[in-house]
């Protein structure tokens, strides 16, 4: 099963690019409420490659790695990577009169509801959102 959410980022396609695949920006927008961060993160933006974020409760009650390889690198436009446990993800940019549309599609997993999923998943895409906005203008 896909799960599809979007967000549509007012700033520069080269600002949302940058924002997505830079880790110190990553560290500011890649976790879904304000209980829990992301302390570190690493990119190797190429085909291949691989990227990982720390995902951390604040409170330091739980944490993980959220680790993926790079399978498209289409610079301004697409990125799909491959997850350790198989499912995909396809993130795509599209700049267009209201700023610029990121699109993001990837596999289900089986152990929470799709529901659930695409609410955690939103909310990681709006804080993206709102940091790169932040520092936009």
């Amino acid at each position: 099963m896909k799960i599809q959410i979007e967000t549509v980022v007012a700033a520069s396609l080269e600002r949302v690019w940058e924002a997505w695949n830079t880790p110190a920006d990553i560290m500011c927008w890649n976790f879904a409420s304000d209980d829990w961060q992301c302390p570190s993160a690493e990119v190797d933006l190429r085909v291949g490659g691989s990227f990982k974020a720390r995902m951390e409760a604040k409170d330091g009650s739980f944490g993980f790695d959220f680790p993926g390889t790079y399978t498209i690198v289409e610079p301004l436009r697409r990125l799909a990577y491959a997850l350790p446990d198989g499912r995909t993800v396809q993130v795509d940019f599209q700049a267009d009169a209201e700023g610029v549309r990121v699109t993001e599609q990837f596999d289900a997993e089986d152990q929470n509801s799709a529901d659930m999923q695409r609410a955690g998943w939103q909310a990681i895409l709006d804080n993206f959102r709102k940091h790169v906005e932040a520092g936009a203008n």
